[in-house]
C-alpha cells in the first residue's frame, strides 16, 4: 500500500473516532437532571411557610377564647349541690359560648383553708362561693373583693332581694356579695304542751315569754331544751338576746370587733340571759348534750321549747312533726330594728379577677329568679329573691321565708359574724357564764382582753 493510501485510510479513521466521540456528549446533559429535584425542594419550602401561617391562626384563635372566659370556683361539693351547680354552668355555657365558664368545685373544708391563695394570686378565679356576714367583710377590708354595686342596681337586684339580704350584701354602703340561699333560725315548739301547760299562743314579747316560762314549769314541763356540748347552740341566745336588746346593727359591730365587750349594753345581754336562767327556763347542764342529744326531751314531752336552726325538724320524728310549730324569738326593745339569724351562701368576685365583666354577667345569672327558683325546686334552697314563686311549698316553709324576708337586717350567727379566734374564745366565754352566772364581769373582761390582742395582732 502506498504511503498516500495509508494517510487516506488514516484521516477516515480519525474522521470515524471524532465522530463517534461526538455522538457520545449526551452524558453530561444527562447528569443536568440533578436540577429538576432543586425546584421540587424550593416548593417543599413554600409548603412549610404556608403551614405556619394556618398554626398562627389557630393560636390567635385560642387566645380570644381564653380573654373571655369565667373562671369559677366552687365549695358545693355534696352530691346533689354539684349536680346542681354543674347543671347551671351546662345552662350557662351553651346559652354563652363566646363567655364560657370553666368550673373547679374543691371539697368543702379544703375551700376554706385556700381562700387566701385564691383571692391573692394573680389572676384569681373570677367567681367563688362563700359565706356572708364576717366571713366576706373580711377580705373587703383587705380590698380583696370586687365592688358590684353597678350591677346589682342595673339587673334590678335593689327591687327583688329582700330588705335583710340586701343589708347582707352591703358594706360601706357598697354592694359585694350576691346571697342566694340559707336557712332560718327560730324557737320550736309543742302546741300540745303550751295548751297543757295553759299558754293560749306563742310569746311575743319578752315579759310574755318570761311568764309562759312560769306557766311551763308550774305544769311540770322544762321550758327550753338545749344541747351545748359544742357551745354554738348557746351562742344562738347571746346573738339573739343582743339583736332584741340593742339592735342588730350595734351586735354586727360588736362581732365585728368595734365594740368593746366591756361596754354597758354588753353586760346588759347578760343580765337578760340571767333572767331566763334565773327562772329555771332552761333543762339542767346543757354541756351534757349535743344538739341532737338534747331533742328527745321534746318529743318525750320533757321540754317544750328549743331555740335552733331549721334543719332541727330532720331529726325530729316525722310522725311527730304535726305537734311542731315555731314563732319569732320575741321581741325586748319594740324600737330596736328586727334581726334574725339566717346563716347564707352566695357568691362574689375577687378583686384581682381576670374576667370582672364576665363574671359579673355569670354572677347575676346565679342570682337570678331562673336559677333560684330551681334551687327551690330541686334542693329546697330558700330564696332571697321576693319575686320566686313559693306558692307550692309547704306552709311551714312559707313561714319561714316570711319571718327572714320580713327581718331588716340578717345576721349570720356568732361564729360566723366574728373572727375564728374571737369565736372560740366568746363560745367558751357564754359557757363559763352557764355554769356561773356571778362571773359576768370577769368574762367580760376576758372577752374584751381577746379582742385587743386579736387588734393589736392585725395591726403588726
Amino acid at each position: 500500500m502506498s504511503r498516500s493510501t495509508i494517510w487516506k485510510v488514516a484521516s477516515v479513521v480519525i474522521i470515524a473516532v471524532m465522530f463517534v466521540a461526538a455522538c457520545a456528549q449526551p452524558t453530561p446533559v444527562i447528569q443536568t437532571v440533578e436540577v429538576p429535584k432543586e425546584v421540587i425542594v424550593t416548593k417543599e419550602v413554600e409548603k412549610e411557610v404556608q403551614v405556619t401561617k394556618e398554626v398562627e391562626v389557630i393560636v390567635t384563635q385560642e387566645v380570644q377564647v381564653v380573654a373571655n372566659t369565667v373562671t369559677y370556683n366552687s365549695y358545693n361539693g355534696d352530691p346533689n349541690p354539684r349536680a346542681f351547680d354543674e347543671a347551671r354552668v351546662k345552662e350557662w355555657n351553651e346559652a354563652h359560648p363566646d363567655m364560657p365558664v370553666e368550673q373547679s368545685i374543691i371539697a368543702h373544708e379544703d375551700f376554706k383553708q385556700a381562700i387566701r391563695a385564691y383571692l391573692t394570686a394573680e389572676p384569681s378565679p373570677d367567681v367563688l362561693t362563700w359565706f356572708a356576714g364576717n366571713r366576706e367583710r373580711f377580705f373587703v377590708d383587705k380590698g380583696l373583693v370586687y365592688d358590684i354595686s353597678k350591677m346589682w342596681t342595673e339587673k334590678g337586684f335593689d327591687k327583688v332581694y329582700a330588705p335583710g339580704f340586701q343589708a347582707l350584701a352591703t358594706y360601706n354602703g357598697k354592694q359585694y356579695f350576691v346571697p342566694t340561699a340559707y336557712y332560718w333560725w327560730a324557737i320550736y315548739y309543742r302546741p300540745s304542751l303550751f295548751k297543757q301547760a295553759g299558754i293560749e299562743k306563742p310569746p311575743e314579747t319578752w315579759d310574755e315569754l318570761l311568764t309562759a316560762c312560769d306557766s311551763l314549769n308550774a305544769a311540770g314541763i322544762t321550758p327550753f331544751t338545749i344541747g351545748a356540748r359544742f357551745k354554738w347552740p348557746a351562742a344562738a341566745w347571746f346573738d339573739y338576746i343582743n339583736m332584741r336588746l340593742n339592735g342588730p346593727q350595734f351586735h354586727i359591730d360588736l362581732t365585728d370587733l368595734k365594740v368593746p365587750y366591756t361596754d354597758p349594753k354588753v353586760k346588759g345581754v347578760f343580765e337578760k340571759w340571767k333572767e331566763l336562767i334565773d327562772r329555771k327556763c332552761f333543762i339542767e347542764d346543757p354541756a351534757a348534750y349535743d344538739w341532737q342529744e338534747a331533742l328527745p326531751l321534746m318529743t318525750e314531752g320533757k321540754a317544750a321549747m328549743y331555740l335552733m336552726g331549721q334543719f332541727v325538724v330532720d331529726s325530729y320524728p316525722d310522725e311527730m312533726e304535726n305537734d311542731l310549730d315555731f314563732f319569732r324569738f320575741p321581741i325586748i326593745d319594740p324600737a330596736q330594728p328586727i334581726g334574725e339569724d339566717a346563716p347564707t351562701d352566695g357568691f362574689f368576685i375577687s378583686a384581682n379577677a381576670a374576667n370582672p365583666i364576665g363574671g359579673q354577667e355569670f354572677l347575676a345569672y346565679m342570682g337570678s329568679k331562673e336559677v333560684q327558683q330551681k334551687a327551690l325546686a330541686e334542693l329546697g334552697r330558700l330564696p332571697t329573691r321576693t319575686d320566686v314563686d313559693i306558692s307550692q311549698i309547704s306552709p311551714v316553709t312559707q313561714k319561714g321565708i316570711a319571718l327572714i324576708q320580713g327581718a331588716d337586717i340578717i345576721a349570720q350567727f356568732y361564729h360566723r359574724d366574728t373572727t375564728p379566734p374571737m369565736a372560740e374564745v366568746g363560745m367558751d366565754g357564754f359557757m363559763r357564764f352557764w355554769d356561773d352566772p356571778s362571773l359576768i364581769d370577769q368574762i367580760l373582761a376576758d372577752l374584751e382582753a381577746e379582742r385587743q390582742r386579736i387588734l393589736e395582732e392585725e395591726t403588726q
